[in-house]
């Protein structure tokens, strides 16, 4: 499984689009791996987890071809997660897909993602052949295209949305987790993945080298969160553990967080990076 992250910063990006603050200034002075935009996963080029703003200038910027995606996984419906305007832009007028490209994107999500998807296909006569939509079903593993698995899994984020985790298993049974945007993992969520090893874990650091937990994670909660995975027998010493997701207001910039993650066996991801497991 090949696994590209696209973007790595929350919501405001880094900088922020707006923000004047020192490490602001810091991370466009040393550009490089401190530029940071918003979320979205390519896996194996074909399939995508969210699907921010910034994935349209992502494509140009690692030569991406979007047109061979077949399915878009999305998280939770803010707009660093999911930017369904651009969704319109699949349909005929714009997009001529040749006979290589699935026909169809499918979206999945929850209710208030769906309404997103409806908002941004609506100019062109709404969800259909060209992107549809699925509601997912927490705890429920549904096969794709390619011998994909995927499981949404509960998030600790936005109590007005259920928000999800996805994990995801290719045909030679490589699972990933997609572990944020949440707090510390509910218990309905770590009781699913119980025994279920895990090749790679993505987790969310919005925070930083601060804890947080009830609404995104800093470092000390990805360490109690890996701890916690390694006593359900979920990671191993193999397991590629990988940290994402990150503000400006959390302070520290890529080689800060690469002193404080990789004594603790973790990675720090940054905008294109690529991992094969």
């Amino acid at each position: 499984m090949k696994i590209q992250i696209l973007g790595t910063a929350a919501a405001e990006g880094w900088p922020a689009l707006f923000c004047n603050c020192e490490v602001c200034k810091k991370a466009r002075a040393l550009g490089g791996k401190n530029i940071r935009t918003r979320s979205a996963t390519m896996i194996d080029d074909q399939l995508l987890i969210d699907f921010s703003a910034d994935t349209y200038g992502n494509a140009l910027r690692f030569s991406l071809d979007l047109s061979r995606v077949h399915t878009l996984l999305v998280t939770h419906d803010h707009e660093d997660h999911l930017y369904a305007e651009d969704l319109g832009t699949r349909y005929t007028w714009f997009a001529h897909l040749d006979k290589s490209a699935p026909e169809t994107l499918t979206v999945y999500g929850n209710d208030r993602v769906g309404a997103q998807v409806s908002r941004g296909t609506f100019p062109y006569g709404g969800p259909g052949s060209r992107v549809a939509f699925r509601r997912v079903v927490p705890f429920r593993e549904e096969a794709l295209p390619g011998g994909y698995r995927f499981t949404a899994l509960t998030a600790l984020h936005d109590r007005s949305q259920q928000c999800y985790l996805y994990l995801l298993e290719d045909k030679d049974g490589k699972r990933m987790l997609y572990g944020h945007d949440t707090g510390r993992f509910p218990g309905e969520t770590m009781d699913f993945l119980a025994a279920k090893r895990l090749d790679f874990v993505m987790l969310d650091c919005t925070d930083g080298p601060n804890a947080e937990g009830t609404n995104h994670m800093g470092f000390p909660d990805d360490v109690a969160t890996a701890e916690r995975l390694r006593a359900l027998r979920c990671v191993d010493e193999s397991t590629r553990l990988v940290i994402t997701h990150f503000s400006h207001n959390g302070g520290l910039l890529h080689e800060e967080l690469e002193a404080l993650a990789r004594p603790e066996g973790f990675d720090v991801a940054y905008d294109g990076v690529v991992y094969e497991i």
